[in-house]
Order: C-alpha cells, then structure tokens, then sequence
C-alpha cells in the first residue's frame, strides 16, 4: 500500500511537473502577432499623449500599459490581465535591480526627512539667504551644486531639490524651473561624469572594446550634454525664457511658485529642530556620496582585487546605492543621536514620513517600469535593431545624426537611457568595427540621444525623480522642461550631421554653441525676457 501510494504520488508530481515546463515552454515560444513592428511603440505613446493632455500621470500610465497588454493578448480579457499581472507588475517588482532601486528612494526618502526635521535644510537655506542676493545667484547656486553631485542621477535628483528649495523659493524661483535645473544637472552631468553609475551602464554595453577608455574619449563629442548644461546657464545669465516656463516664472515672479491649484505633491515639513546647523545637512550628504561610492566599488569587486576603475565598470548600481545608502542612513542616526539634534525616537518616525513622501515616485516608477515590460514583451527592440541596421548602407556621414535621432525617439517612448545603450550600442560597435573614430562619435551620439529622450520622456524614471525633488507637479515639469529639451536636442542634431561629415570636434562642437547663444539672444532681443535683479521679498 505504501508502495504504490508512493508511485502515485510520483507519477502525480512527475505530471505536474511536465505540464508546468510545456506551459512554461509554450509561454516562452508564445509570440504575438504585433510582435517587432511599429505597433510595439504605440503603448509608451498612447501613455505620453495622454499625460500631456489630461496633465494625471497615473491613470495615462496605466492606459498605456492596458493597450500594451491587449495587443500582446490578442484582444483578449484573460491573456491581458494575466499578462499585465504577472509578466507586468509582478515581473518588475520581483527584478532585483528595481527592488534595489526602490530601496534606496526609500532610504534617501528617510534621510531628506531626517535632515529636515533636524534643522540641517533650513540652517543651509538661512546660510545661504545671507549669501545668495539675487534669484541668478540662487539658480546659478543649484547648477553648481548639481554639477557636484555627479555620482547618480536619483541621488542628485533628490539631494539637490531637499536643500536648494528653500533657497529658490525665497527668491521666488517656480518649482518648474527649480525641476528643470535638476534634471539638466542629473542625466546630463551623470553621463559626461567617469564615476558616476552612467559611466558604469555605458562601459558594460561597449562588447569586444575597452569599455571605460570608449566612454572617456566619447565624453568631448556628447553634444546634447554639454549643450543642456551650457543653455542652462545661458538662460539663468541672460534672464531668457520662452514657451510655458515663461508663464511659470512669471507667475512665481509675482509670488505664485506652482501656476496649478494642485498640491498633491508638496510635502509637509515635520517639526523641525531649533538646534540644527549646516553641518547637520552637510555631513551626510558628504556620508551618502563616500558611502555610495564605496557601495558601487564594492559590488564592482574593488575589495576583491580590481582596481577602482575597473570596479566601477563592474559596479552594479542598485546594490552599490542601496548599500551605500543604508550605512549612510545609520551613521547619520548616530550622528544626530550623539549631537542631540533628534532623538533615536524622532529619527526613527522620519523613516516612514521619508517613505510616504516617496510613495507618488515610487507608483509612477513602477507604472514606467511594467509600461516598459509591455513594450519589451512587444519587441521594440529587435524593431528598432532592424531599423539601425538596413539604415547603415550608404548613410556612414550621417549616421551619427540618425543614431541620434532613433536614440531620442527609443528613450523618449520607453523611458529608460540605459535600456535605449543596451538596443543601440552594440549596433553601433558592430557597423564601425573598423572605423574606430566615428565608432567613438556614434557611440557618443547613441548616449546623447538617449539621454535627450530619457529628459524629454514624461516616463523616465530620472524625470520622475526631478519632479519629486523639486515637488513640482509632474506634468508641468514635463511640458515646462520640453521645448527647452528640444531646442537643444535641434541643435545637437545639426552638430552631429557636422561632425559626421568633418570628423571634428573643433568645428561642431562651437558651431553648435554658436548657434545656442544666437537663438537664445534673438529671444531675449524680442523681449521675451523677464527682469531678475528684483530683490528676494
């Protein structure tokens, strides 16, 4: 009896067990009929022409990700949901790079709160008022600092927005232009930055090359870059702004920061203490770069053997952050508790008050991530690839602009840089094997192009989390941050087709920020400007 109630059990797992690996196998081999054709990016589309219209991100996210789930299924009910379900949500949350990812907001959620509930921001923001006379200085002030924080582009999202807010609202300064900066300071600065988790990303899509040595001598020729962070401070030096942003900082001009009645995304300040001081905002930030870097060698193999540059190559940027920013966060605790600025209690109830301030982020990150898992399930990518490829033949002068411009429409739909790298430059490396000067430009090209798109994107994460920062509403940013995107990306477009032809770094480059200055000056001449030398009420 044993026996057999033994085989039988066998033979059931033994069934089950087939069964499970041809549905498994049949899911894997399932293919939809939309698959790789241009129908692949009209999820992400429908999503971004949705938000600009309706301005609610939320619900124009979760649009996108239904259509995508419906052409994957074949219209129908049961495949859509289960699809959105398990190869959406719950594929993007159980990924350990996304889990990572949101650990670190969480923790750098607590650590902003932690600094302003000891005082640290606002004695920052008093030290700074006695310095900072003008709304120039306060908007050159945040480019600089920006700049600085060059390591990650979340970090400098959300450390630049919790300690220059209180400093450019004072100079009335609209939180879509305190937005805009930051996320000019974020992925611009990131990828033109050696150490930075950018740097890392690029250098492992680089196959058969030196990866870190490519992206240093692509780093001259990253137009799109250089020119957001040299149309930033154009626009601050000469008092420029046009299109929507105009609207923003002239209402913030006149007292109003935000130009909507919604303030869903303004956080309120926690008792804050009177003992703080800038040390108390200084020293961790100082905590969370060292330990972040540290985190990112570490998960490199640094303290295995490799050498830092290597290590940084290797790093694996959500282990490194999270890591990184969980020994930050403890130290600072330490830190507080010993100075007596907060208690261990009080230190303790800002974890979950940092955790509800990034809980908006955290449902749009994840809304963009499965939009993303849509769009991957879809086949945008080969469709893309096939592009690139049959566009090669007899286009090589203009190549660096073509790759430009599929670079800014892949990142502009999926909302994701890196994932616009891992499409694109392996592609690249492929059609210039044996021309290792305009590989170089391509590549560069490809990173630019991404990068302007992931800007542009109302779904990049990096977009997200400049909004947050800045508790801007989100669409505002957007459509706010999008012709200034595009005048740049128009721009850099016009350098590449230069550069493509001559090979030049030395013409293109101040051709390009000829052309920037021109544009913006014969603004200025039409009397779009705004008079900034009023002083801060």
């Amino acid at each position: 009896m044993g026996n057999r109630f033994f085989r039988l059990v066998s033979f059931l797992g033994l069934t089950f067990l087939m069964l499970s690996t041809a549905a498994f196998a049949e899911e894997a081999a399932y293919q939809p009929a939309l698959y790789s054709t241009f129908w692949a990016l009209v999820p992400p589309i429908v999503a971004i022409v949705l938000a600009l219209i309706t301005k609610e991100v939320f619900s124009s996210l979760f649009i996108g990700i239904l259509v995508g789930g419906l052409f994957y299924s074949g219209f129908t009910f049961e495949g859509t949901m289960v699809h959105i379900l398990q190869n959406g949500f719950v594929t993007v949350l159980a990924d350990s790079y996304n889990v990572g990812i949101l650990i670190f907001l969480v923790i750098l959620g607590g650590m902003v709160c932690l600094m302003n509930a000891a005082g640290g921001s606002r004695a920052f923001g008093q030290w700074a008022s006695k310095r900072i006379k003008t709304r120039v200085g306060a908007q050159l002030a945040t480019i600089l600092l920006g700049c600085l924080i060059f390591v990650d582009d979340y970090f400098n999202c959300l450390t630049v927005g919790s300690v220059m807010r209180p400093v450019t609202d004072k100079h009335n300064v609209s939180r879509a232009k305190l937005a805009y900066i930051i996320d000019s300071t974020a992925a611009p600065v990131c990828i033109i930055a050696p150490i930075s988790s950018w740097a890392a990303a690029v250098t492992g899509f680089v196959p058969g090359e030196d990866g870190f040595s490519v992206f240093i001598n692509a780093i001259p020729f990253n137009f799109y870059a250089l020119l957001t962070i040299t149309m930033m401070l154009l626009l601050v030096i000469l008092g420029v702004d046009y299109g929507p942003m105009k609207t923003h900082e002239d209402n913030a001009f006149n007292g109003d920061l935000f130009t909507t009645a919604d303030r869903s995304f303004v956080t309120e300040e926690a008792n804050v203490s009177s003992k703080g001081s800038v040390l108390d905002l200084v020293i961790p930030i100082i905590l969370l770069i060292i330990c972040c870097v540290t985190g990112m060698i570490y998960s490199g193999g640094f303290f295995s053997g490799a050498g830092f540059v290597e290590a940084f190559s290797n790093s694996d940027a959500s282990v490194g952050l999270a890591l990184g920013s969980i020994f930050a966060i403890i130290i600072t605790i330490g830190f507080y508790s010993i100075r007596k600025v907060l208690s261990f209690h009080e230190c303790m109830n800002c974890i979950p008050e940092g955790f509800k301030a990034m809980v908006p982020a955290i449902i749009i990150l994840t809304f963009a991530w499965t939009l993303k898992a849509m769009t991957d399930s879809l086949g945008a990518a080969p469709y893309v690839a096939g592009l690139m490829e049959t566009s090669a033949a007899g286009l090589m002068n203009m190549l660096p602009a073509i790759i430009f411009l599929v670079g800014v429409g892949l990142a502009f739909a999926t909302g994701t840089s890196w994932g616009t790298f891992g499409i694109l430059i392996p592609i690249v490396v492929a059609v210039f094997e044996n021309d290792p000067q305009m590989m170089i430009i391509a590549i560069s090209a490809c990173m630019a192009g991404a990068v302007c798109g992931d800007h542009c994107s109302p779904i990049s994460d990096t977009t997200i989390m400049a909004s947050a920062g800045a508790q801007s509403n989100h669409v505002n940013h957007v459509y706010t941050q999008l012709p200034y995107a595009l005048t740049v990306a128009g721009i850099s477009f016009v350098s590449y087709i230069i550069v493509g032809y001559t090979r030049s770094l030395f013409i293109a480059l101040p051709f390009g920020m000829a052309l920037l200055f021109g544009f913006l000056f014969f603004v200025k001449m039409r009397g779009s400007q705004r008079t900034v030398a009023t002083p801060a009420n």
